[in-house]
């Protein structure tokens, strides 16, 4: 019986995973629209356009393989440039909203809001690549 058991909740772990990363996301996306719509300013939406283009460089340039892009090895000046360019893209995804607010185009907690969402986004990406990366990760 205990056995049977086992065998059942490890079957659920890999799609549960899945949902876990996906309810993730989804408060991440809604604490962005929240950051827009509660004070009825949509200049925070500009930081969207960076969760846009973080991946960008990695897909360009850094081969399609994740592993490749966390190593610390020079390899190449393309996986360099796509490592500085996510940098920049990501650094830009909290400067936006820290501009916003000091031009004073939106409210602190519309700010709050909007850096919020994007920590929440980052764990989701990081907890992705954790999950994606483990060798005993199955769906059986």
């Amino acid at each position: 019986m205990a056995e049977c058991l086992e065998a059942y909740f490890a079957g659920c772990w890999g799609p549960c995973r899945l949902a876990g990363l996906a309810f993730m996301f989804s408060v991440g996306i809604l604490m962005q629209i929240l950051g827009c719509a509660l004070y009825n300013n949509w200049w925070p939406l500009l930081s969207a356009l960076m969760y846009v283009m973080v991946p960008m460089p990695c897909l360009f340039f850094g081969g399609g393989s994740s592993s490749d892009f966390i190593s610390m090895s020079g390899e190449g000046d393309w996986i360099d440039a796509a490592k500085f360019l996510t940098g920049f893209s990501a650094v830009g995804s909290i400067a936006i909203p820290a501009i916003l607010h000091h031009a004073k185009l939106i409210e602190m907690g519309a700010m709050l809001l909007e850096l919020l969402s994007f920590a929440i986004l980052l764990c989701t990406v990081l907890l992705f690549q954790r999950v994606n990366q483990e060798d005993d990760y199955s769906w059986a």
